[in-house]
This record gives C-alpha cells, sequence and structure tokens, in this order.
C-alpha cells in the first residue's frame, strides 16, 4: 500500500499531484528498499516538500516494507496474500459508492496483527481498488450536478 496511508486524511487531489515526488522519495515504491530505510532517511523525508511530511507515516511505510518482506517469505508472493481476499462478483442491489467491505475489514484486521500501519479498511478498500480486485465505482457518481 504505498500512496493509500499517506492519503489518509487528505483528499486524493493532494496525493496524487504529489504522486511523482512519492515515487521518487520512496525509490519507485520498491518494498525491499524502503525497508532498509534508516533514522538519516526519515529525517531526508521529513524536509522532503514535495511530499506529506507526516512523521508517523514515513515510518508506517518503512514498517510495512518491513512486514511486506515477511509476509512473502511466509506466503510466497505479496500478490496472492492480497488477491486472496477479492470479494465474490456478486453484484449490488443498489448502486452506492462505499469506502469499506467485509474483505476490506479482513484485510484491514489481518495486515494489523504482524504490526503493519495505517492499514485501516478504509484505506485497505482503497488498496483492494487499485489492485483491481474491488470496481465499484458507480458510473456517473462523481459526476452528478446539484439542480
Amino acid at each position: 500500500m504505498r500512496l493509500e496511508g499517506f492519503q489518509s486524511g487528505l483528499s486524493w487531489r493532494t496525493i496524487l499531484t504529489k504522486r511523482e515526488n512519492f515515487r521518487a522519495a520512496f525509490l519507485d515504491f520498491d518494498f525491499n528498499k524502503i525497508a532498509r530505510f534508516t533514522q538519516r532517511d526519515i529525517n531526508r523525508l521529513l524536509k522532503n516538500e514535495g511530499i506529506v511530511r507526516h512523521r508517523g507515516k514515513i515510518e508506517a511505510v518503512i514498517n510495512n516494507s518491513k512486514r511486506a518482506q515477511e509476509l512473502v517469505e511466509r506466503e510466497g508472493s505479496l500478490g496472492a496474500f492480497i488477491w486472496s481476499y477479492e470479494p465474490d462478483n456478486n453484484p449490488r442491489a443498489k448502486p452506492q459508492a462505499v469506502s469499506t467491505s467485509t474483505e476490506s475489514v479482513a484485510l484491514s484486521k489481518d495486515l494489523k496483527k504482524p504490526g503493519w500501519k495505517f492499514v485501516g479498511p478504509t484505506t485497505a478498500y482503497a488498496f483492494m481498488q487499485a489492485m483491481g480486485l474491488v470496481n465499484d465505482h458507480v458510473e456517473g457518481l462523481c459526476n452528478q450536478s446539484s439542480s
């Protein structure tokens, strides 16, 4: 979960305008490289005006990168683990905007058990959308105008 954790409490517009800065600061989101970050890297990132300079979120990315390495060692693949949370393809009765699901709650809990940070159900759901596990964007919902 790359940018989803940084988005927590902020608008996606804020995060997306800084996406390339995040990509450079976090070495193309390579969790094996990020897992080796030290306090010196944290200090460098806290001075980087091109990203969100939130110590807790920066430290969470480093922590989660280490947890991702452990998960890969245990499960064989980060992708296989995440895709195991793919929801059933049952269509929704009514189109609606949602930010969590039963599966995102389960994914969040299972990531928190071994120590992941900033991975609540909403963040997990956004990640599931980004990964393609969930495609529930309701056509026209974001483009509705008030009359």
